[in-house]
C-alpha cells in the first residue's frame, strides 16, 4: 500500500520502528498472560468454589497485566506517531528542497493549489499510513501468529481452526481495495482539481468582478465541490462495504471457534479452563486483523497521495557541477551563447534550437520576436532557472553549468514583467535583494528606481506591508520595487522582461529613465515589446519559433525589411 521509495526515506527511523516492534511482542505477552490469568480465575471461581482469600494473588495479577498493557498500548501508539510526523519532516523538506532544485520557470507550470494539495494533504494521508496503518500491519505479522501458536500447544483443533480462517481477512481486504483503490485515485484528482481552481479564483477574484464573472465561477466551485462530494461518497461506500465484510469474517471465524469448543467442552474432549483460555485468545488473535482492515481506507488515499509526491520527486532537477564548481570570470565579462537549444518535458516541438550570439558588457541587447517566439525560454536559461537540452553558454570562457547556481545568481539582477511580492513591508521585500542592507540602502535603491515617493506617501511608509499577491500597489508600483531590488543588488548582469508593459504612458517615462540609470555600465539583456525599450539598445536580436533570424541595430534591421521590419511596424 505505500511505495519502497517511501519505506527507504524513513531509514532515519530504524530506532522507533525496532521499539514498535518490541512493544508488539510484548502486548501480545500481555494478551496471553492476561487472558490465562484470567481463565484460571473464572475456573477457580465458578468449577473450584475457590473463595476471595484464594483468588487475591490472582487478581492482582491481572490488574498488573492490565495496567501493563494499557502502558505498552500507549507507548506503542506515542512510538508509532513520533515515527510518522519524524517521516511526514523529512519527506516535506525533500520535496520542498527538490522543488527549489527544480527551479521555478518548470515548478511555475503546475497550478499552485495542486502543488499546496500534495505539500500539505497529501502528506498527511501518508503520515496516517505511517501512525495507524503501518503498525496495524506489524501487529497483523506479530500477534495473531504467537496466539496462533501458543493455542497449539494448548489446544491443536482450535489452533488449526485459527491459522485456517485467518487467511480470508486479508483476501477479502484485497478484493474490496483492489476495487476501491481506482475510486481513491478518482476523489485525490478532484480534491487536486477543486484545490487549484479554488485558489486560483480566490486569488483573481478582483479581476472576475471587474468583468462580471464572479457568479460564474461560483458556479464552476460549487459543480467541484459537487464532483468531489460524489468520488468521496464512493469511497466510503466502499470503505463501509469492506469494515462490514471484514467483521462479519472475524466474528464468524471466532463463532467457529467458539461453537467446537462448547461442543467438546460439553463432551468432556477439553476441560473448562483450557477451552475458555482459548476462547478468550480467539477475539485477540482476530482483533488485528479487523484494526488492519479499520484503516484499509486511510492506506488507499495515502498510496494515493504518494503516488502523487513521487511524481513531483521524480521531477528533472537542475543540473550540477559534476566536480568542483568553476569560478566566474571577473565583472565585466561577456556572455557567449553557443548552439543553445531547449524542449520543454512532454513537448515535441523545440521552444528554442540552436541559437548562437554574443551579449557584450556594457551594452543593451534587446530581444524581440512575436508570442511563442521562446523570448521567456532564453531569459530563463540565462538566469540558470532552466538547463540547455543542448549547447552552452559562457561567462567568458566559463561555462555556466560548470559554476555553482548561487554563485551565478549573485552575479545577476532579474526584473520579470510579472513581480512577486511577499506580504511583508516594502522595505523587506526591497532587501530581499540584499538581505544585509541597511535602511539608508534601501532607501537610495529606491530613490534611484523612482519609488520612494510614492512609499513616502503611504501611511506606513516602508513599513507598509504589501499584501496578498501586493494588493495595496499598483502595477506600475510593484515594477518600481523590483528595479529597486535590482539596485540594491547592484549585480554585472541585468536580465529584465520588458519591465514598462502594460503601463500608462506617465508610468512609462519615469521607469524608463530609472531603466537607463540602472543598466548603465551592465551587461543589459531585455526582452522588448516597446519601441522605446528597443530604440536604446546597443542590438537587437529576433527570434523566431524558436530560432535566431536576425541579429544588428535597429538602423540595421531596419534597413533589411526582414521579420525585425515586421515586427516593429505592428508595435506600439
Amino acid at each position: 500500500m505505500i511505495s519502497r521509495r517511501l519505506i527507504e526515506m524513513a531509514s532515519g527511523t530504524y530506532a522507533l520502528l525496532a521499539m514498535q516492534l518490541c512493544m508488539s511482542l510484548v502486548l501480545t505477552g500481555l494478551i496471553i498472560a492476561q487472558m490465562f490469568t484470567l481463565s484460571v480465575i473464572i475456573d477457580a471461581a465458578f468449577m473450584q468454589s475457590a473463595g476471595l482469600s484464594g483468588l487475591t494473588g490472582y487478581l492482582w495479577v491481572l490488574g498488573a497485566l492490565i495496567v501493563a498493557r494499557a502502558v505498552a498500548i500507549k507507548v506503542h501508539h506515542s512510538s508509532s506517531a513520533l515515527r510518522a510526523i519524524r517521516i511526514k519532516t523529512r519527506l516535506r523538506q525533500l520535496l520542498f528542497d527538490h522543488w527549489t532544485r527544480v527551479g521555478p520557470a518548470l515548478i511555475q507550470q503546475e497550478r499552485t493549489g495542486e502543488l499546496a494539495a500534495t505539500y500539505f494533504d497529501g502528506l498527511d494521508k501518508i503520515e496516517l499510513v505511517f501512525s495507524r496503518y503501518l503498525p496495524r500491519l506489524m501487529n497483523v505479522l506479530v500477534t495473531p501468529l504467537i496466539i496462533a501458536l501458543w493455542v497449539l500447544t494448548v489446544d491443536l483443533l482450535s489452533g488449526l481452526l485459527l491459522l485456517s480462517t485467518a487467511p480470508l481477512i486479508p483476501l477479502f481486504m484485497w478484493l474490496i481495495g483492489s476495487m476501491a483503490q481506482k475510486r481513491s485515485d478518482k476523489q485525490w484528482l478532484a480534491l487536486s482539481r477543486m484545490s487549484a481552481h479554488f485558489l486560483d479564483t480566490v486569488q483573481g477574484m478582483t479581476t472576475l468582478k471587474l468583468f462580471g464573472r464572479s457568479q460564474h465561477q461560483e458556479k464552476e466551485i460549487e459543480r467541484s465541490s459537487r464532483r468531489y462530494r460524489l468520488t468521496t461518497m464512493a469511497v466510503l461506500k466502499v470503505a463501509f462495504l469492506s469494515a462490514l465484510v471484514l467483521e462479519l469474517a472475524a466474528s464468524l471465524s471466532t463463532a467457529i471457534v467458539a461453537v467446537q469448543i462448547g461442543v467438546r467442552l460439553v463432551e468432556g474432549h477439553i476441560l473448562f479452563q483450557p477451552g475458555l483460555f482459548v476462547l478468550l485468545l480467539a477475539p485477540e488473535f482476530y482483533l488485528p486483523f479487523r484494526q488492519l482492515g479499520a484503516e484499509h481506507h486511510a492506506a488507499m488515499e495515502g498510496r494515493t497521495a504518494a503516488n502523487r509526491y513521487l511524481e513531483f520527486l521524480d521531477q528533472p532537477a537542475l543540473r550540477t557541477p559534476a566536480g568542483r564548481p568553476a569560478t566566474p570570470p571577473a565583472a565585466p565579462f561577456d556572455i557567449r551563447i553557443e548552439g543553445l537549444s531547449f524542449t520543454y518535458p512532454n513537448r515535441d516541438q523545440p521552444a528554442l534550437s540552436d541559437v548562437n550570439t554574443w551579449l557584450h558588457a556594457g551594452e543593451i541587447t534587446a530581444l524581440v520576436g512575436s508570442s511563442g517566439a521562446g523570448k521567456s525560454t532564453l531569459l530563463q536559461l540565462l538566469a540558470g532557472q532552466l538547463d540547455p537540452g543542448s549547447g552552452r553558454i559562457l561567462l567568458g570562457d566559463v561555462p555556466l553549468d560548470e559554476m555553482d547556481r548561487q554563485t551565478w545568481r549573485n552575479l545577476i539582477a532579474v526584473v520579470p514583467q510579472r513581480v512577486t511580492l511577499f506580504a511583508g513591508t516594502l522595505r523587506d521585500n526591497i532587501a530581499l535583494a540584499r538581505p544585509d542592507a541597511t535602511d539608508d540602502e534601501v532607501i537610495a535603491a529606491a530613490t534611484a528606481a523612482a519609488a520612494h515617493d510614492f512609499i513616502k506617501r503611504l501611511p506606513d511608509g516602508y513599513d507598509t506591508i504589501a499584501g496578498e499577491q501586493a494588493w495595496r500597489l499598483s502595477g506600475g508600483e510593484r515594477q518600481r520595487i523590483a528595479l529597486a531590488r535590482a539596485f540594491l543588488k547592484d549585480a554585472p548582469v541585468l536580465l529584465l522582461d520588458e519591465p514598462t508593459a502594460n503601463l500608462d504612458p506617465d508610468t512609462e517615462e519615469s521607469m524608463a529613465r530609472a531603466f537607463e540609470r540602472l543598466a548603465r555600465g551592465r551587461l543589459t539583456f531585455v526582452i522588448a515589446h516597446r519601441l522605446r525599450t528597443v530604440y536604446r539598445a546597443h542590438r537587437i536580436l529576433v527570434l523566431d519559433k524558436g530560432r535566431l533570424v536576425e541579429e544588428g541595430s535597429h538602423a540595421e534591421l531596419s534597413r533589411q525589411q526582414g521579420r525585425y521590419a515586421r515586427l516593429i511596424g505592428g508595435a506600439t
